[in-house]
């Protein structure tokens, strides 16, 4: 993949790829721990590095950005593309995505507030205990469902940098009327870099029990964002 682009031969250039070749490591690090285990940080490094090397080429040093920020925008921007690309949600979890949004979304509608887990187990027809394991599966969802509409717009039509703008709104907005404890607990992982274990300290649960709190979050946000568009 590497020999698609040219690495220039002067000595700036090699410096400044060098320089950056830990940043594209931190990035898929920080990454791969939010991904499912059949994802390879290995593959998130080698496209981070394809980044890297567009990000090099495209600098343009009077326009006024720092070349780490332009380039950790543009390793990162690859990254999720490749992600995004391969579809690497399994369809079970998207399937059983939307199943849980919808429930939710029809609990919601009926009460007039935020559905709580038993009543959303009663809308599946499934025990507490069993919806719970399913809300752990759907942890997985989160680069689709939330990172991916935090991205910094990078389209040049002005078309898409409204869409894009409006998208991550409309997600705030949602995120803010969560409960309590999934507000708290989105902040914590995605704001303030916690892992799931230093997480259930702060909430008081276990780590799977934080996994749980993270997929049921996912599936509201699913259902509140459905029309969106």
């Amino acid at each position: 993949m590497l020999s698609e682009y040219e690495v220039h031969s002067r000595q700036p250039t090699e410096h400044l790829i060098h320089q950056h070749l830990p940043l594209v490591k931190r990035i898929a690090s920080q990454l791969a721990v939010k991904l499912p285990s059949h994802i390879e940080i290995d593959d998130l490094i080698q496209v981070g590095l394809i980044g890297l090397l567009k990000a090099v080429d495209d600098y343009q040093s009077d326009s006024g950005a720092v070349f780490s920020t332009y380039a950790t925008i543009r390793i990162r921007g690859a990254m999720l593309d490749e992600l995004r690309g391969r579809d690497w949600l399994p369809r079970s979890v998207q399937r059983d995505l939307g199943r849980v949004a919808a429930a939710i979304e029809r609990c919601e509608q009926r009460l007039g507030r935020p559905a709580g887990e038993k009543e959303i187990a009663d809308e599946l027809g499934m025990p507490v205990e069993e919806y719970r394991t399913l809300a752990g599966e759907l942890a997985c969802a989160r680069i689709t469902q939330l990172d991916e509409a935090e991205l910094p717009p990078g389209a040049d039509e002005p078309d898409d940098q409204f869409f894009e703008s409006t998208k991550r709104e409309a997600l705030v907005a949602s995120i803010e009327t969560l409960p309590e404890k999934e507000r708290i607990m989105l902040s914590l992982y995605y704001s303030e870099g916690l892992n799931l274990k230093e997480i259930g300290l702060v909430l008081g649960v276990s780590e799977s029990r934080v996994s749980q709190i993270h997929g049921q979050a996912v599936a509201r946000l699913k259902a509140k964002l459905s029309d969106w568009r």
